[in-house]
């Protein structure tokens, strides 16, 4: 094995991984296709040099191999931004084999656009939420079928039968005789459809609570203000730990909420917020922020200075989302120094 410093950039694919080898002077000592396993990779590069950093593109796979390399070989893993690294490809002409070069080659001179590696734990935490939210989207998407289904049939279900959605309400629409002979079969099927998501999306939920009962992370989340079990799990999974966001800024960014800034030359303009995050991560926050602004007299007090301003509700809760993150990420610091020191 040679003690020479090499730099390796790898370009996943579910099947295959494209492995290229620089040295310090960027020379290529390797650029072949190999299996996608973790041992095949140590033997192709261990003995062309020392492995100084490692560099992915991040993708799906991407970081349970950068996990693997980590754990089974010490290398110094990083995973890049696609996005970015899109960008800095510029080429019309696309190849693995120019794809692997690009990324060891910016992992060589430091210049990868890096994203969090996060922990097993964590990912598995993702795919949780992730589930649970799809199942919510489809009880949403039922409820707004059953809905059209009455519109479209003009019937309307008399108030006294208690809320919408409500058993007494669902129990109306079920063998409603207002509707024709195959609407209600439909309404049927889609009640049937709908009592069975409500029931998987309690057993996400449940599965959920199991994940979390000893995360201390989701312990401190949920001491506080405005933040509930939901809001806790998806702030858990998407953002991870706090500590790898230096400042509070960072933290209301990466979440997406922060304004983006569209000026050129003399021209100054905002345009939204920044598109680069989670959704689902920025809804759960723009849904706190509402939340906020009804039960906490602090967020309440900002919102209708701002309403009184002649600000719109989209910029209202776009400003509280932004300041309660920044409060949350110094809240979240405090009290874990707090628990270190046994305050």
């Amino acid at each position: 094995m040679s003690n020479v410093p090499v730099f390796v950039g790898l370009d996943y694919h579910q099947d295959s991984i494209q492995v290229c080898v620089l040295d310090e002077r960027g020379n290529v000592l390797l650029n072949r296709c190999a299996g996608n396993d973790w041992r095949e990779l140590g033997r192709l590069v261990s003995p062309l040099g020392v492995v100084r950093r490692v560099g992915i593109e991040a993708c799906c796979g991407a970081a349970d191999l950068g996990e693997e390399l980590t754990e089974r070989l010490g290398w110094d893993v990083s995973l890049g931004h696609p996005a970015y690294i899109a960008k800095m490809k510029g080429s019309p002409d696309k190849s693995d084999f120019s794809d692997g070069r690009l990324v060891a080659d910016l992992t060589r001179v430091g210049y990868l656009p890096g994203v969090w590696l996060a922990p097993a734990g964590v990912r598995d935490l993702r795919r949780l939420v992730s589930h649970r939210q799809r199942l919510v989207d489809r009880r949403r998407a039922l409820k707004l079928q059953v809905g059209g289904l009455l519109r479209e049939q003009r019937v309307r279900i008399d108030k006294g039968r208690g809320s919408r959605w409500s058993k007494a309400w669902t129990a109306s629409v079920r063998d409603n005789d207002a509707l024709s002979k195959h609407a209600r079969w439909v309404a049927n099927d889609l009640l049937d459809d709908l009592k069975y998501t409500e029931g998987k999306v309690a057993a996400a939920d449940a599965r959920l609570r199991e994940a979390t009962k000893d995360d201390p992370v989701v312990r401190r989340l949920m001491k506080q203000e405005g933040i509930g079990e939901v809001t806790a799990w998806v702030l858990r999974a998407y953002v991870g730990d706090f500590r790898r966001f230096k400042t509070a800024k960072q933290l209301s960014r990466y979440c997406g909420m922060s304004p983006c800034n569209a000026s050129s030359g003399r021209r100054q303009a905002d345009a939204g917020l920044v598109d680069g995050c989670n959704k689902l991560l920025r809804r759960t926050v723009v849904q706190a922020a509402h939340r906020l602004v009804r039960t906490c007299e602090r967020w309440s007090g900002l919102a209708e200075s701002m309403r009184a301003r002649g600000k719109p509700a989209c910029v209202i809760a776009g400003a509280v989302g932004n300041r309660w993150l920044r409060n949350l990420h110094h809240a979240m610091k405090a009290t874990e120094a707090a628990e270190a020191t046994g305050v």
